[in-house]
């Protein structure tokens, strides 16, 4: 099976051997703009203003705070990504829709003025790689990556987190603390929706979920891309207790308010309250108060990701990109 999997590796189209592609989100020059259309018009960019919060099924969170923008946002819609900016109410050719997601409303909620829509991807294509070469990375797919613990994404479910990845998306870290024990994991699956409130999304049977809904008070944070190692090698705390200080990379500095301690490379962190939560396949969708934010350096150099197919699409443009590959 090894010499398979070697060969579907050889011929997949993919320039990287990695599927995740680290990099300073600042520095990155090549993002799409997203597009909320119909039929075929462009009708809103959201590029900035859409949240990334879940891969099984993928979930993508927007949100408003105007009457306008509300009726625009429907029980289902279309977004399309492209390579160049478009203006409202322009028809988009076909050929310039490099990839297009298909999803339909799953909640709403009200917090702060805004109104929070959550919406469950249905389908999905993209033309990050060939057909062949599509082909070839689905059945990949469907061959290899069915593990134990793994979360498997069926052959569509891939396409759209494939492309919710062409996006670069923060990896930030969370302390939480339970007394004088602590936990300090990695998320990509959040963001905020104004200055006041906070999305992120959890694993609701996992360990690291149960500790923040039991605390209610965590604090997140960006971190410097340079500790990209670091911060991957903490996802296995997602399945851990909580343990004393020592056994995280923290550093000397804590929170304001919460006085948890932070990590290392910190570059700006707040510090969230718990208001509300649900259930949504694998995910618990968790809604916070922002009780305070700071930054601790001006550094230009967040660490974030993107996927494979998105960073070979650019290769194939020759539009290479300064990756750390672990």
């Amino acid at each position: 099976m090894k010499l398979v999997q070697k060969f579907l590796n050889k011929i997949n189209g993919l320039h990287y051997p990695q599927e995740y592609l680290c990099l300073a989100k600042e520095s990155f020059r090549q993002p799409l703009y997203v597009y909320l259309i119909s039929d075929n018009k462009i009708i809103k960019d959201i590029s900035t203003e859409h949240l990334f919060t879940g891969y099984s099924p993928l979930i993508i969170t927007l949100y408003s705070s105007s009457a306008a923008s509300k009726q625009d946002l429907s029980a289902t819609i279309d977004l399309v990504f492209v390579d160049h900016p478009c203006q409202p109410n322009e028809f988009l050719k076909e050929k310039d829709a490099i990839a297009r997601l298909s999803l339909k409303i799953i909640r709403k909620q009200s917090a702060g003025g805004l109104d929070i829509f959550y919406y469950e991807g249905v389908h999905a294509e993209h033309h990050f790689l060939s057909s062949f070469h599509q082909y070839i990375t689905s059945l990949n797919n469907r061959l290899y990556n069915k593990k134990t613990g793994n979360v498997f994404l069926h052959d569509n479910l891939y396409k759209q987190v494939q492309i919710a990845y062409s996006v670069p998306r923060i990896i930030s870290l969370i302390t939480v603390s339970g007394g004088q024990l602590f936990n300090l994991f990695p998320t990509d699956l959040h963001g905020p929706v104004n200055d006041g409130y906070y999305i992120s999304s959890l694993r609701h049977e996992g360990k690291a979920c149960k500790q923040v809904e039991t605390a209610r008070r965590i604090v997140i944070s960006q971190v410097n891309y340079e500790a990209y190692k670091t911060v991957y090698a903490l996802g296995k705390n997602h399945v851990q207790e909580l343990k004393s200080k020592e056994n995280f990379p923290f550093g000397e500095s804590v929170s304001r308010l919460f006085q948890l301690p932070l990590p290392k490379p910190v570059l700006y962190y707040r510090e969230l309250e718990l208001a509300d939560s649900f259930n949504h396949g694998i995910h618990k969708l968790l809604l916070y108060r922002v009780l305070s934010r700071q930054a601790l350096s001006q550094a230009p150099a967040t660490l974030a990701h993107i996927h494979n197919v998105y960073a070979t699409w650019l290769h194939n443009k020759g539009l290479s990109g300064n990756y750390l590959l672990r």
